[in-house]
């Protein structure tokens, strides 16, 4: 094990979790102690064992103290209520158990209603067909199982030992989710309903407080909290009850044909700086490490496979940066506050229309000052104590000592990484780059037998339950040879109703076409012409689900699939199929017999070519190839694919669909953070796929003999699929002379006086890499971002020299921007600044 590693274990030493969780109206109390906790979601399925570690690590590292998680009921009760599975990637106690060798706390948020952007919302499919049942109200069913599962979960923590009470890391419980918004829907058995959850959860004994999200009319035994991007205004009920956030959304999901959502890192930490400096003590990032929804776990409908969520640490598990650093700086700053602010009442001072300050000073002469500025267009200086402060638009500065500004959320002075993907050609497990491609070809249609004939239509998720994306509709039609369309060379035109979420037709056998709904709309309406000739014509419609409905009142009932089939052209009109027999299919052929598997890929014929079709619809391709090298993660490029599922030595990678948003939409070249955040705020990628690459984890990888299956629905070209490799190809920093820079060692050495530490950069590479080029650096009035600076009016030739010096051949480094380094007597009547691009390799 590495040495860091093991020093990062050691930190566990002395974290007590033995002892008591309780809690009063400013903090939770852990073994008689206030905390003010800063907490990091990351949900173990969305991630890989290999993975869990570094990504804790990383947390910690971040200046996170707390772990957070949902529990995800449908992945350890997938089939039945008698089965429950704890193996690979659900295994919940392994995942804990990294997190109190960490010497971390961790809030387990049960539910078992999570939402979440999960498939059906984290409930399994199964229970909506026990009879009888309704989803999060006074029914008996579902109370009985959601009782049965609670206490499962319950009973295997105590058993491992994992409550706080028994010396685990778990200081707080989660019964329900966010139930407060649909509540209202349920009438009279959603109040019974939330009342008897808490009462339930509260029964478990668990030694811990437990918590409701958004309940707004949670009783006294538990604590209500709220989710939010921001929370400074929010209130408990009660008032013994302290100020928690259990959901700040630094960035949002996705969804396939969308653009891509940002949030600013600082208005990140504007939001999380207002919680404290208005009474937060628990503050927690939904999510810190967002991940991946392998296979099908996706919900929505049309949440993307990549749960990225613009998250302080990336889907593949880096550090995203300034996001991640930016806000390390912010938990430094706050941890500097963290005695003061719990152990004092804060006095609010007006400092102008938009600015004000809040003050906390305690009895042993220490004091905590937060000036904020929450105008969204215009910085301004105050006066605060006698003496001036510069508040940018939108930003809050903390002041440990209520003297020194060690930071304001508006100045970035952590460094920024440019990431890209690195493709990696596909080579055979003997070394060649001429791949040898075996094929099989889905039927379009009915595969087999039947499963069933119907006159008319049925819901798709009620046949389906969920067990595969697909079910096929097929039906026939004779045509005469006396149509006009016939002798005219004219196509008529198929006409299809849809509830979604996708649709590929065929007609005898030949795609004609495709249509889907979206995130913000899953019926949709299928409208094209198809080739008919004189006789029996074959219709097949491939209907599919996105992911299921993931949250929202009564969602379980949402269903799928056809409502209307026509046929427009004929000599006598529109010839109406809705009611005609159809004969139905549920799934795939290769998906029944397991052809993605290493132990079922040879149950069919495939046929080997050089040169595997393109284009071509209803295709699965598999090849055996050798990882990527190097060790960085990795990413299935399938910008050149059309749709459908892929899978590495059996580990479901989950849907593609390089899906394009639409050019029309609303997108930036660059956000403005000022003001507040919603999701459809700040839009990248319009016209662009909604997401080109797909993580596949470096520890599905064998050392050679890989078997990647691909399952194209509508036609690609398989040739151009890669392995990309993510790497750190650029890192950056701009800092100018004004931006915070006294630290604890500073500001206990300034004592009473007010630090005159210096600003400064600092830059630092990915593990095993060392600082091996700088591509810029300007000190004076630089401009542009990473990636793209350019001198000012004013540079210091000397610039590039000076950090060459400090940084070449580095790990990391420091340059202070003094007069010892840069010349100073430039642009007197500018801020300078300092901006620098270096390479890592």
């Amino acid at each position: 094990m590495a040495l860091g590693l093991i020093f990062f274990f050691s930190l566990c030493f002395t974290l007590c979790f033995a002892g008591n969780v309780s809690y009063d109206s400013r903090s939770l109390i852990i073994n008689g102690e206030r905390k003010l906790l800063i907490s990091a979601a990351i949900h173990y399925p969305r991630s890989v064992p290999a993975m869990w570690l570094e990504l804790v690590k990383t947390a910690k590292e971040g200046g996170v103290d707390v772990i957070e998680t949902y529990v995800f009921w449908n992945v350890h009760q997938p089939t039945s209520p008698s089965e429950y599975h704890f193996d690979g990637r659900f295994d919940l106690v392994k995942f804990i158990n990294i997190v109190q060798q960490a010497g971390m706390y961790l809030i387990l948020r049960i539910g078992p209603f999570v939402a979440a952007e999960w498939n059906f919302g984290g409930i399994p499919v199964w229970l909506h067909y026990v009879n009888g049942t309704v989803f999060r109200t006074d029914n008996y069913n579902f109370k009985y199982y959601m009782e049965e599962f609670t206490t499962y979960i319950v009973k295997l923590m105590k058993k491992e030992k994992l409550f706080a009470s028994q010396g685990g890391p778990i200081i707080l419980s989660q019964v329900e989710n966010e139930y407060g918004y649909y509540e209202g829907a349920y009438g009279e058995g959603g109040k019974r309903y939330a009342a008897w959850a808490a009462q339930m959860a509260v029964s478990q004994n668990t030694g811990v407080p437990w918590i409701m999200c958004q309940q707004f009319d949670a009783p006294p035994s538990v604590i209500n909290t709220c989710n939010s991007f921001y929370c400074d205004q929010f209130k408990p009920i009660f008032p013994d009850k302290p100020k928690i956030w259990t959901e700040n959304w630094p960035g949002w999901f996705q969804t396939f044909g969308a653009p891509n959502p940002h949030r600013p890192a600082e208005d990140v930490a504007f939001s999380v700086a207002r919680f404290f400096q208005k009474g937060g003590s628990v503050q927690n990032y939904y999510m810190y490490h967002g991940g991946t929804n392998f296979g099908r776990t996706a919900g929505g409908p049309f949440i993307t496979t990549s749960y990225d969520y613009e998250a302080p640490i990336d889907e593949y598990g880096l550090p995203r940066l300034p996001k991640w650093g930016h806000l390390k700086e912010l938990h430094k700053a706050i941890k500097l506050c963290e005695h003061v602010l719990l152990n004092s009442k804060p006095v609010n001072l007006s400092l102008g229309p938009s600015q004000e300050a809040d003050v906390y000073a305690d009895a042993s002469g220490g004091c905590v000052a937060f000036l904020a500025n929450i105008d969204d267009k215009n910085d301004k200086t105050v006066e605060f104590q006698n003496v001036s402060y510069k508040l940018p638009a939108w930003s809050v500065s903390i002041l440990p000592d209520c003297k020194n500004v060690v930071y304001n959320t508006a100045k970035v002075t952590s460094q920024t990484a440019l990431v890209e993907m690195v493709p990696d050609n596909l080579q055979q497990k003997d070394g060649s780059k001429a791949l040898k491609w075996e094929v099989f070809m889905e039927k379009a249609g009915i595969w087999g037998e039947p499963d069933f004939m119907k006159n008319g239509f049925v819901d798709h998720i009620n046949t389906t339950k969920d067990t595969t994306d697909y079910l096929w509709y097929t039906t026939s039609i004779v045509v005469g040879e006396n149509e006009e369309f016939l002798k005219e060379g004219r196509h008529p035109v198929l006409l299809i109703e849809s509830m979604g979420h996708a649709l590929h037709a065929f007609v005898n056998q030949e795609l004609q076409g495709s249509a889907s709904g979206n995130g913000s709309h899953s019926p949709f309406k299928f409208k094209n012409p198809i080739s008919l000739k004189a006789g029996k014509n074959e219709i097949a419609l491939l209907s599919m689900t996105v992911g299921l409905q993931n949250a929202g009142s009564f969602y379980e009932w949402v269903g799928a699939g056809l409502t209307s089939v026509k046929i427009e052209g004929f000599n006598n009109g529109t010839v109406d199929l809705s009611h005609f027999n159809w004969i139905y299919k549920i799934g795939l052929q290769g998906e029944k017999l397991g052809i993605y598997k290493p132990e079922g890929v040879n149950s069919v014929s495939w046929v080997t070519t050089s040169e595997p079709p393109k284009k071509q619809p209803l295709t699965w391709y598999k090849v055996v190839l050798d990882p990527p090298a190097g060790n960085e993660p990795v990413g299935l490029d399938m910008l050149h694919m059309g749709k459908g599922l892929a899978w590495l030595n059996g580990e479901e990678i989950g849907r593609y669909w390089p899906r394009k948003s639409s050019v029309h939409e609303k997108c930036v070249t660059e956000c403005d953070y000022r003001g507040k955040f919603m999701p459809d705020k700040c839009f990248t990628g319009c016209g662009q796929p909604t997401q080109r690459w797909y993580h596949v984890p470096r520890s599905w990888f064998k050392p050679s003999g890989n078997l990647l299956v691909i399952f194209e629905e509508k036609g690609g070209d398989p040739e151009k699929i890669t392995f990309s490799r993510r790497k750190t190809s650029s890192i950056c920093a701009l800092i100018a002379e004004d931006y915070p820079s006294a630290d604890r060692k500073s500001l206990q050495e300034a004592g009473s006086k007010n630090s005159n530490s210096k600003a400064s950069v600092h830059l630092g590479c990915p593990q095993n890499a060392v600082i091996s080029a700088v591509k810029f650096a300007s000190f004076g009035t630089p401009t542009g971002k990473c990636g793209s600076y350019s001198e000012g009016e004013c540079h210091d030739p000397n610039s590039i020299s000076v950090v060459e010096k400090a940084c070449l051949n580095k790990t990391e480094c420091a340059i202070e921007l003094t007069e010892e380094n840069f010349n100073k007597g430039l642009c007197p009547d500018f801020t300078r600044r300092l901006a620098v691009e270096a390479v890592c390799s």
